[in-house]
């Protein structure tokens, strides 16, 4: 069973109530959705009498025998039992699938002696069409729950929803602000939320106050970037690409990417069959093969061959051969396209 979507928190919290299942399967890049998460399960197995808790790592090699016996030797003070698999690489490794279809198999559809509790990093999309974890996805016994950073235009009501937790309130604006400054970071935002909460007393904040407590802590990089040029976003392109700048990133490097991605879209945009029929033929992980859905719809063929040509000028440009300058002429070319 699988506890996603965007009332991911919520979900997982109304099951909690109830008799847990016997596997939980976490994976996800954000680390905070990740810990919170797994302590969720970890308090509610605690408060259920699942007293005892034993941890094991997945390094390779791993002998998987290490669950088997985790799982059926029972808690040595007779009580129940959390075993921990933690899987940092997102990687089973020999034997690692079977011996979860095992555990799958001989488990029934609420935890009793022993509870397993998987946090799977670095799990990306290909490892999510296993054969072995979409069995978990289907399985009554077992609860899948992805953990989904919320895109920038989420931010804000995942911010208010935070403060409304330590009884706090803050006006559109003032959540806007702080989603700019901790953009792509929700550790740096929640320890905003957090230093909200010692330095005001409940109720509503104002604009000024949070400008005074938040610091700028946005993670700016590369990918975001591209994110921001495929969503049509022109405000966040241009603070990215200006924070790039900043930072000595190298414009060649930048304009190879962005490149890829225009010559991804020619492709999409090309006649004789729809973007989604292209897009299937291509392996792309969801969330980017969404966002050059939308942007083969925005624009024709022509347009981003047209693109391509403006990026293959301004790396000219970059290289010293011909005039102007190449980090305005990317910002221009931003304009036209977002």
């Amino acid at each position: 069973m699988n506890l996603g979507g965007t009332d991911g928190t919520s979900r997982l919290a109304a099951h909690l109530n109830g008799p847990l299942a016997p596997i939980y399967a976490i994976h996800g890049d954000d680390p905070l959705l990740v810990i919170e998460a797994a302590d969720a399960i970890r308090a509610a197995a605690r408060a259920k009498g699942f007293d005892e808790r034993e941890v094991l790592t997945v390094s390779h090699p791993f002998d998987w025998k290490q669950v088997a016996y985790a799982t059926q030797g029972g808690s040595l003070f007779g009580g129940c039992k959390l075993v921990e698999l933690r899987v940092p690489t997102g990687k089973l490794g020999r034997g690692g699938p079977e011996a979860l279809q095992a555990l799958l198999d001989q488990s029934g559809p609420t935890a009793t002696d022993f509870l397993i509790l998987m946090t799977l990093h670095e799990f990306g999309w290909r490892e999510q069409k296993t054969a072995w974890f979409q069995n978990f996805v289907s399985s009554k016994n077992a609860i899948v729950i992805p953990c989904v950073p919320p895109g920038i235009k989420a931010l804000p009501r995942w911010l208010a929803e935070r403060l409304a937790r330590q009884q706090q309130s803050a006006p559109q604006d003032a959540l806007e602000y702080i989603a700019h400054h901790v953009e792509g970071n929700l550790l740096a935002a929640n320890q905003e939320v957090l230093k909200l909460g010692l330095l005001y007393p409940t109720g509503p904040l104002t604009l000024e106050q949070i400008r005074e407590a938040v610091t700028d802590v946005a993670r700016l990089d590369m990918d975001m970037l591209r994110s921001a040029l495929l969503d049509g976003d022109l405000p966040r392109f241009s603070r990215t690409l200006a924070a790039l700048r900043e930072q000595g990133e190298a414009l060649p490097l930048i304009l190879y990417w962005l490149s890829e991605d225009i010559r991804t879209l020619v492709q999409l945009t090309a006649p004789g069959s729809t973007p989604d029929q292209r897009l299937n033929n291509l392996r792309m992980p969801p969330q980017r093969a969404q966002q050059m859905r939308s942007a083969a719809n925005r624009r024709t063929k022509t347009s981003w061959r047209s693109a391509l040509e403006s990026i293959a000028k301004i790396d000219r440009l970059s290289k010293g051969i011909g005039q102007g300058d190449p980090w305005t002429e990317l910002a221009a070319l931003a304009l036209q396209l977002c």
